[in-house]
């Protein structure tokens, strides 16, 4: 007998006891109503509230329910990752705690992964019920993702509400605050059918947003890392030994330069030129010295290993 979740719903969160009931029994009517066999995994990423203890009564009245808590908050793509590696079911859905994603979008997620093929499909709130503060920098945000991943379909990257094929989000790995960037990690490690859903969007009930300026700010950081690391991450030689190579280049052009200026002043009885007195020594001093250090971080890079063992380590401390 195949046990294998039709669907398991990845749930990060961090204090939102008062939502986890009443986004559990959605989850579960919608379910029941399709006919879906399902798991809901909740990630507790290290609540200070009551959060734990309602996931455990949860566990107890509904068998498909289960959790991991995390010892501290390290943050919401710790937890999906966490989440990603213990889901079972063919198709992986993941939503946000706070009740702003619907439950009802399930379906159609689920029908667009297994009939229309896709391997990654994202939410889009097209109509949000945010403030302006939260709004705009999200608009200037997808804009540059669309511009340097190159996944121009996407106008929501960081939309909690997305669904996977179960091989996808076992072939990525969410670390650091990747986890606005899954349909880009998805298409670096080879899932490029990547799709759209307009879905709707619910002002927040309980609680209050985790948003800040300083995710806006670390956002780019980490897109510009994310890019860095798909062009040269492999190669980083092709990056840091075409800096070094151009700028040693352009420090033995100076040297040439002062080499020729030094035998014509030896020549010349009219003519003087002392080394240390030309813009150019300064030039190829600091040139060749930028370029062997750009050089060497190419090979020592091409040398260390990109993944750390320990990056994606985790205190946990109870499981259910």
């Amino acid at each position: 007998m195949d046990l294998t979740p039709d669907i398991s719903v990845v749930v990060p969160l961090y204090n939102e006891a008062e939502s986890l009931p009443e986004l559990t029994a959605w989850i579960e009517r919608v379910m029941q109503a399709n006919g879906f066999t399902y798991e809901i995994l909740f990630i507790n990423d290290g609540s200070t509230d009551d959060s734990w203890q309602v996931i455990r009564r949860l566990q107890e009245g509904n068998p498909n329910v289960r959790g991991v808590a995390f010892s501290r908050n390290y943050g919401k793509s710790p937890a999906l990752n966490t989440g990603f590696a213990r889901t079972r079911g063919r198709v992986v859905i993941t939503m946000d705690a706070d009740l702003q994603d619907s439950p009802d979008e399930i379906p159609e997620l689920y029908r667009m992964i297994t009939e229309e093929g896709y391997d990654l499909v994202s939410g889009w709130k097209k109509k949000r019920y945010d403030p302006l503060s939260k709004t705009i920098p999200t608009k200037l945000f997808n804009a540059t993702a669309r511009k340097v991943s190159g996944i121009h379909n996407l106008h929501d990257f960081n939309c909690g509400l997305k669904a996977y094929k179960s091989e996808v989000v076992k072939h990525i790995e969410v670390y650091g605050d990747m986890h606005r960037y899954i349909p880009y990690l998805a298409k670096n490690a080879g899932y490029t059918k990547i799709g759209e859903k307009v879905v709707h969007h619910q002002a927040r009930k309980y609680g209050k947003t985790k948003f800040g300026l300083d995710r806006f700010v670390n956002g780019y950081l980490d897109l510009g890392t994310l890019w860095f690391q798909s062009k040269f991450g492999i190669k980083p030689m092709h990056l840091f030994g075409l800096l070094g190579s151009g700028m040693f280049a352009l420090g033995m052009l100076a040297v040439m330069v002062i080499l020729i200026l030094k035998i014509v002043s030896m020549c010349s009885d009219s003519y003087h030129f002392y080394v240390t007195n030309s813009i150019y020594f300064y030039l190829a001093l600091t040139a060749m010295v930028l370029g062997t250090q750009f050089f060497m971080a190419g090979f020592i890079g091409e040398l260390i290993t990109r993944n750390s063992a320990e990056r994606n380590s985790y205190q946990i401390s109870e499981e259910i």
